[in-house]
């Protein structure tokens, strides 16, 4: 993970550092912003390289971003971007699409070698993700790429909410997470993009194998949303993703772990937590809140993870409170 950010340079000269080395040298763009606004401009970014497409975060007092022809020229992508934003909002323009705006959570997508201009909606400046992912690690990559104008993810497309947990995973993985962890995530999340799109068919090879992905994330953070109901079951996340059953028991087959064994296995883990976190909470009120639907499950499934029970977890975790 690289960081960087503009309180290492001298406030005189930040605007135009991050005007002439950042935004010119990293990100292909051309930056303005009014001289009298310019020494109380902030920016900040990280890059984190999946091989080789990078997800950078990036925040930023308001100023005004073109990528011109060029700046094409001088600082070809040829990538597939994928933006999530993440605070404010921001407004987008170019020759060839219609303007539109970004809010909170959302996702755009576009490819990085077209002209747009772009800026924040509010005073808050930006603050957004992108992931940019080279054509050529694209398996197979269909053609039309090179048309896709920004352009916003659509609320009610049905890839969304697989897009949304994918790119969560990338998030939230280590950054020590190897290449080779991070790229069924990132090429899911550029075949989901161009399912949006409607350049890759949802019935193709490539586009089921994504699906696949998406909704085998999706399913996990669902069983951690409803893990304390009892009834959890896989008839109740098949239903929220929209197949079958058995489907759903296909996705946990190519894992290490089956889906009652996922399941159990978050619900100690939840139990683990509560134990540390709450020394006084009673054993049995722990057990309900983390899903087990008695006592002797609980003690059962507790003991064959941890060679204790419950109680003895609980007392061996207070003497260490106190020694520390």
């Amino acid at each position: 993970m690289y960081t960087w950010s503009t309180d290492q340079v001298d406030p005189r000269d930040r605007f135009d550092y991050w005007r002439e080395v950042r935004a010119k040298g990293l990100f292909g763009v051309t930056a303005e912003l009014e001289p009298g606004q310019r020494r109380d401009f902030f920016g900040a970014f990280s890059l984190r390289k999946l091989g080789n497409a990078g997800l950078i975060e990036l925040r930023a007092s308001p100023y005004r971003v073109e990528r011109r022809e060029a700046d094409i020229a001088n600082a070809r992508s040829d990538s597939l971007c994928i933006y999530q934003q993440l605070g404010g909002g921001g407004w987008f323009s170019g020759v060839r699409l219609a303007d539109f705006s970004v809010r909170s959570g959302m996702f755009a997508t576009s490819y990085a070698d077209l002209p747009y201009r772009t800026a924040p909606l509010g005073e808050d400046g930006f603050h957004l993700r992108i992931l940019k992912v080279p054509v050529a690690d694209i398996p197979r990559p269909p053609a039309g790429l090179e048309a896709l104008v920004p352009q916003p993810v659509q609320a009610r497309t049905p890839v969304l909410p697989l897009l949304e947990s994918c790119f969560r995973d990338l998030v939230e993985s280590s950054g020590a997470a190897s290449p080779t962890n991070s790229t069924p995530l990132v090429e899911a999340l550029a075949h989901f993009a161009l399912m949006e799109r409607g350049v890759l068919r949802p019935g193709s090879r490539l586009a089921q194998h994504a699906l696949r992905t998406g909704r085998l994330s999706l399913a996990r953070r669902l069983i951690e949303r409803y893990l304390s109901r009892p009834a959890l079951s896989p008839a109740l996340i098949a239903d929220m993703l929209g197949i079958s059953v058995r489907h759903m028991h296909v996705l946990f087959e190519a894992t290490p772990t089956s889906f009652s064994q996922t399941v159990a296995a978050l619900r100690v883990d939840r139990s683990r937590r509560l134990l540390r976190e709450a020394p006084d909470r009673p054993i049995a009120e722990i057990a309900f809140a983390s899903g087990f639907d008695s006592l002797a499950t609980f003690y059962r499934a507790f003991n064959a993870v941890e060679g204790m029970s419950p109680g003895d977890y609980r007392a061996i975790q207070r003497a260490e409170a106190v020694e520390r």
